[in-house]
């Protein structure tokens, strides 16, 4: 038995759970102590905080770091499998803010043992071990693109939200710049200032997460391509490929386990 369903609380310095979720959303919440790291063995799944949305396709984990306000939604069935670290874990990456990290084969089983093991175990024994080589892997995982920050100026806050409402919107950022109360040339100043993106990068990013979660949720390519505001395949692929460096199909199966 474990003996608190708080990881905060808990004695082991890595410590997790195993989720199956249907359809649905996570309410924001929050972990004091513990940094999170949350992976899904099937399925996809987008986590929000005030700072930015990530993106998890399969094949992908998140790192939360303690403290985080965070809610998660997913248009799928959902299997996942979270990790919580001890704030005095080393070996970790010392990631300061929520990062997506690509899961090779052994990390992925790593993740799975570690997740099994009792909240109690020796400091110096085999599981304690096991731990080590995760924390070790960990670090040592590149940060993929899958992420797009958010503005905190209310101007650029404001076309954020309307760009994200709908991304297949052509309109001109000039256009959304007025409606948001700003010059095209102050929102980009604001977004560069914010995000570290300009505008037009910005919306390129956006446009290729909500494509992300439409793909995850079974939409076809050429579908997708429309919801976000292309008018073929070819010119969303063409797109995809350059931020992801691969297409949404080889995306979608170079990592999953299934």
């Amino acid at each position: 038995m474990r003996p608190s369903m708080d990881p905060d609380g808990a004695a082991a310095p890595v410590v997790g759970y195993a989720y199956d979720f249907e359809p649905g959303e996570v309410p924001a919440h929050a972990h004091a102590r513990r940094a999170q790291l949350v992976y899904a063995v099937r399925g996809a799944m987008t986590v929000s905080t005030d700072r930015g949305r990530w993106v998890l396709p399969p094949g992908r984990a998140l790192w939360v770091p303690p403290g985080t306000l965070h809610a998660m939604s997913n248009a799928r069935p959902l299997m996942l499998r979270t990790l919580y670290f001890a704030p005095d874990m080393e070996g970790v990456g010392h990631r300061d803010d929520c990062a997506v990290l690509g899961v090779p084969p052994l990390v992925r089983e790593l993740i799975v043992a570690s997740v099994g093991l009792p909240w109690t175990y020796a400091a110096d024994g085999p599981e304690a071990r096991l731990v080590r080589v995760l924390l070790d892997r960990l670090a040592l995982l590149p940060q993929e693109p899958i992420h797009v920050p958010e503005p905190t100026d209310p101007r650029a806050r404001a076309a954020a939200d309307a760009m994200r409402r709908d991304p297949a919107d052509r309109r001109p950022i000039g256009a959304i710049a007025r409606e948001a109360g700003a010059s095209e040339r102050t929102l980009e100043r604001l977004f560069l200032r914010d995000t570290g993106m300009g505008v037009g990068a910005w919306r390129l990013r956006m446009r290729m997460l909500a494509a992300l979660e439409h793909l995850a949720a079974g939409a076809s390519v050429a579908s997708t391509a429309l919801d976000v505001g292309y008018g073929n395949a070819s010119g969303f692929i063409a797109s995809f490929r350059s931020t992801f460096g691969t297409t949404p199909s080889r995306f979608f199966e170079e990592r999953d386990p299934a």
